[in-house]
């Protein structure tokens, strides 16, 4: 089987979901015996098709632009057996430049009309390939996707060129490290579905449910996650792809996003056996306390006072957060004293180790 793989996304490998998925599908064809071409169109220059219909008159099936959709894109896409379609989920649907790499296959049909089964339509100059969509969208509801699909069944579903659509929500979950366990289940079936595709033409429903599992098991923290996120971008006046190349992390704003985010950054590896209690008593804008148990190799957050806590940091709440995202440095801030530790010493030198996630 020859296979046409089209990624429109305009980020790069390192920052793109939708790449992450494709790359992960072509392997399975690939695994299956297919021969798969994948092509970034951000590397690409396809003009809009303006409507002229040169390519129904003049020059029936050729385009009248000369660049490369017309000289190796459109020729390759009428050779291949299938074509995947990878897209970010943009406004709902497709992104600009898959939307104009699938209008500039107009010369593929004749400008006859046909009535079908009700429908008017073109005729196509020789039979299509097979299609898969493939999508990716932020939001954790699979209707997100409901648009999308009306489309691509309209344009595909009417006939048996749709083998199968794959979408996947809350797909920037798919990096984050908490979510390591149940993203490496969901690309272990993406590329299963790629090898179901190439076998069968089709992807199994058990597939289908592993790869639109629910990533995360509580959104509403997820989202006070990514809300935080993007507040800490408009505060550093940078973009989510600095963020990521910074190594930056959300900045908690209260003493609840701060019991959230902590434990996400917990080391278990570097906890070995240990049991503690570490006791926070927050001072200036935002007061307060809580504590982080530590046992049996986890941690948890709770409000409030400890009983018997380990060790008890003393500390401007906007001053802790300074260390915490690396604007302050925190062996600095102890030796002037900027905040008080009471309890176990050793303790507060393991906490970058402990926290280092």
């Amino acid at each position: 089987m020859k296979i046409l793989a089209i990624n429109s996304s305009p980020r790069s490998e390192r920052q793109s979901k939708t790449a992450l998925m494709l790359d992960h599908l072509v392997q399975g064809m690939r695994d299956a015996g297919a021969e798969v071409n994948v092509v970034n169109l951000r590397s690409k220059k396809i003009q809009n098709c303006i409507g002229c219909f040169t390519c129904w008159t003049k020059t029936p099936g050729i385009c009248i632009h000369k660049d490369d959709m017309t000289n190796e894109l459109y020729p390759e896409w009428l050779e291949s057996d299938l074509v995947v379609y990878a897209s970010p989920l943009y406004h709902f649907t497709v992104n600009a430049s898959m939307k104009a790499f699938i209008e500039r296959t107009l010369p593929h049909v004749q400008p006859f009309f046909v009535e079908c089964d009700g429908r008017t339509t073109h005729p196509l100059r020789s039979p299509s390939p097979k299609v898969v969509m493939l999508s990716v969208a932020g939001f954790p509801e699979k209707k997100v996707f409901e648009q999308l699909s009306v489309w691509v069944q309209f344009i595909f579903g009417n006939s048996d060129t749709l083998v199968a659509e794959i979408y996947r929500p809350l797909a920037e979950a798919l990096t984050l490290p908490f979510c390591k366990d149940k993203r490496d289940d969901i690309l272990d079936a993406t590329a299963q579905a790629g090898r179901e595709i190439v076998e069968s033409l089709r992807v199994t429903p058990e597939t289908m449910v592993r790869i639109t599992q629910p990533i995360v098991d509580d959104s509403e923290t997820f989202f006070t996650m990514g809300n935080l996120m993007w507040k800490t971008c408009i505060d550093e006046g940078i973009t989510p792809m600095e963020f990521d190349k910074k190594g930056l992390m959300p900045r908690p704003d209260s003493i609840e996003t701060f019991m959230i985010i902590l434990p996400m950054g917990f080391n278990a590896g570097a906890a070995d056996d240990m049991e503690a209690v570490i006791q926070f008593s927050f001072s200036g804008d935002v007061e307060g306390a809580c504590h982080f148990r530590i046992e049996n190799g986890g941690i948890s957050a709770h409000k409030g006072e400890a009983e018997n806590p380990s060790i008890t940091i003393e500390t401007p709440f906007d001053l802790w957060m300074d260390i915490m995202t690396k604007k302050a440095d925190g062996q600095e801030m102890f030796m002037e004293q900027k905040f008080k530790v009471s309890g176990n010493l050793l303790l507060l030198l393991r906490i970058k180790a402990l926290f280092g996630g």
